[in-house]
């Protein structure tokens, strides 16, 4: 990397910290403007400074490097200077086996070597080719390496964050940041100043960082960081900078190989001076030495070696996990500790109905699926219908899972599909003529129906005999304050106290459990009201419990490594309750200490070595706390494998004795 490369990709010590100033203190350290965005003389002066909004790789390998590394350990040059020597004895047979197992060996080594290099491709890709930008007053298209400290940049659905930037305009804007902060929802943005003592990404919430997504809503930023000066920059620089540690089979074969070699030495130097003591020729010592030191060296190890890590990694292919480098296969056998990250490994990553609570009962979402839809009262109904068609997200395609859209609306249109109620049927129904958006200071989204006679009505459906229905979902607090009475069994009672202690209850029940709870209600009228009266006297339906849930296999496997004598910790950047209470459901840890990366960055090294063998539950962490932890536990004397599915996890699995990258859905 060159010297401008290597100035650009350190991050200055006095960068301010952003998220803690008013939006005109931001503005006036860029020395930029909020209407009118940079001047192009100045963009052009900022990047000529600070270089172009991309990630650099520094000190990559050269493919000869990486080959001619191959040919460095002490085993190897062992076997190389045996396969010189037996040709020097004429043994001509024995030497070309020798270097054909140096030659399989070295090529081995070096495909292996030559893809873990590649680990920078995956997080380039996390960039957007084009973004919209203020310039002289102009709004542009540019390319993302083209942006520029001081830009203004517009967020909308759908865009991948190119920059790090402070929040100008939130028009309900939700930012999915689970690659980097392991937030397993969509978070919702703001432009309030956070207090300076916030160092936790995700508590950040008037920021937006490169390599996340813009899910929902819109939003206008100034750029802040670029390049390697960008949190997920930072993330590449400490990728980089992490040392590959070799595996206790590489140790133990290196050891080996030292001690062959001095073993080799030291016959050769005691042979030629007894024969040369008994008066035989030096020539004759020479060669009858070199052919003991020959025999003293295990040719065949390496390829006993390599074939039986080999059918290791062909065995584990089969249970989909695929080894990219061969003595892996032997180290997981020796694992004494796995850290997991929680969101996307230990959790499915996906929003998912768990529980449902309507005004005479609750039930768990999974009990209404298997029993019998007919016993079920029709406030259910009303719930997931009414869920269904205040939504803005779709199925990607009928009868599938995927899902278009906001992570938490998608999960109740699964969950209405689950049962029958699909929203294209319903929205046959009941087209959507009118709508109020979701709205931050409101916390809720109403959309108004018209009710036809297409389609057929849902089984038990206990609305009818209007022209329209509008249906309201959102925070249950504030959708109270707006409701006058609460369907029961079909029909509509008032909202007594009684009622709005039962229902808040509910609510703090569920959210009690670490879910995310939504409220709904409806109102039937036959002329459309104004906006400004259509969230009035409604009638309260019920509540929705989501939750990331936990993989299924997840707590059998915690107690299959428990069985094994292996300790399983999780370390997660999401919130320390929600963190607590799936480490509880899984069997993780013994007490319920959790520990934040606030609290981390009050304990030295030396400290944290020690209560790193207690604490089985780390949350709110950084990529740096994450690889703090891994190296505590090292110089703990542990064997420890990292598991992960997001880029914040990278430094952490790379510096791991072990490191598992999840599949399928992993960045």
């Amino acid at each position: 990397m060159t010297i401008a490369a290597s100035q650009r990709s350190a991050t200055p010590n006095d960068t301010p910290a952003w998220h803690s100033l008013e939006v005109a203190a931001v503005l006036a350290k860029l020395e930029t403007n909020q209407t009118t965005g940079l001047t192009g003389a100045v963009a052009a002066q900022n990047l000529e400074r600070d270089g172009p909004n991309e990630l650099l790789e520094a000190g990559s390998k050269s493919l000869w490097l990486i080959l001619l590394e191959q040919f460095t350990g002490t085993m190897v040059i062992v076997l190389i200077v045996a396969a010189v020597v037996s040709l020097a004895l004429g043994e001509y047979v024995e030497a070309i086996a020798i270097l054909v197992i140096v030659i399989l060996n070295a090529l081995l080594g070096f495909t292996q070597e030559y893809r873990a290099e590649k680990a920078m491709a995956a997080l380039k890709q996390l960039s957007s080719p084009n973004v919209q930008v203020k310039r002289d007053g102009q709004v542009l298209k540019l390319p993302a390496r083209d942006l520029v400290a001081g830009d203004i940049v517009t967020l909308e659905a759908g865009n991948l964050v190119s920059v790090d930037g402070r929040l100008l305009e939130s028009a309900n804007l939700r930012v999915q940041e689970a690659a980097l902060t392991g937030e397993s929802v969509p978070v919702d943005k703001a432009i309030a100043i956070i207090a300076e003592g916030v160092t936790a990404l995700g508590d950040r919430r008037n920021m937006a960082y490169m390599g996340t997504a813009v899910s929902y809503g819109r939003g206008t930023m100034v750029v802040t960081a670029t390049g390697m000066r960008t949190e997920l920059g930072r993330l590449a620089g400490l990728l980089q900078s992490v040392k590959r540690e070799p595996t206790p089979l590489q140790r133990h074969l290196e050891q080996l190989g030292k001690g062959l070699a001095i073993a080799a030495l030291a016959l050769v130097a005691v042979v030629v001076a007894l024969g040369l003591l008994r008066g035989e020729e030096l020539r004759l010592m020479l060669l009858t030495a070199l052919a003991l030191a020959v025999a003293v060296v295990p040719e065949g190890l390496a390829t006993v070696a390599t074939i039986t890590l080999a059918l290791g990694a062909q065995r584990m292919l089969k249970r989909q996990a695929l080894i990219r480098m061969l003595p892996a296969v032997e180290t997981l056998g020796s694992v004494t500790v796995i850290c997991s990250d929680k969101t996307g490994t230990l959790t499915q990553n996906r929003m998912t109905v768990t529980a449902l609570d309507v005004a005479d009962h609750q039930l768990e979402f999974a009990a209404l699926i298997e029993g019998s839809r007919a016993a079920a009262p029709p406030e259910l109904t009303v719930l997931l219908a009414g869920a269904a068609l205040c939504n803005d997200a779709a199925l990607a395609k009928p009868d599938a899972v995927a899902t278009i859209g906001d992570p938490t609306e998608a999960a109740l249109i699964v969950a209405a599909d689950q049962i029958g109620l699909s929203k294209p049927a319903l929205e046959t129904r009941f087209p959507r003529v009118s709508e109020l958006p979701f709205d931050s200071d409101r916390k809720r989204m109403t959309t108004v129906h018209r009710v036809t006679e297409d389609g057929e009505l849902p089984g038990g459906w206990p609305l009818e005999g209007s022209a329209h229905t509008a249906f309201t979902k959102g925070a249950t607090d504030g959708l109270l304050t707006v409701c006058s009475q609460v369907l029961v069994g079909g029909a509509t009672v008032a909202l007594s106290d009684e009622w709005r202690k039962r229902i808040t209850d509910a609510q703090d029940n569920l959210a009690g459990r670490q879910m995310r709870v939504l409220g709904l209600a409806y109102r039937q009228f036959t002329v459309i009201p104004s906006d400004a009266d259509l969230e009035r006297d409604l009638i309260f339906v019920g509540v929705i419990g989501m939750i990331d849930p936990l993989r299924p296999e997840a707590a059998e496997a915690i107690k299959t490594c428990v069985t094994a004598g292996i300790r399983t910790v999780m370390i997660t950047g999401d919130h320390p309750l929600t963190a607590g209470v799936i480490a509880r459901e899984l069997g993780i840890g013994a007490n319920a200490q959790v520990l934040t990366g606030q609290d981390l960055q009050g304990i030295s090294p030396e400290d944290l070595s020690s209560r790193v063998r207690d604490v089985s539950v780390y949350a709110r962490v950084s990529p740096e706390d994450k690889l703090r932890i891994v190296e505590a536990l090292q110089k703990s004397g542990e064997l420890v494998a990292m598991t992960g599915d997001g880029v914040n996890d990278a430094p952490a699995i790379k510096k791991a004795d072990i490191g598992v990258a999840m599949g399928v859905t992993g960045t």
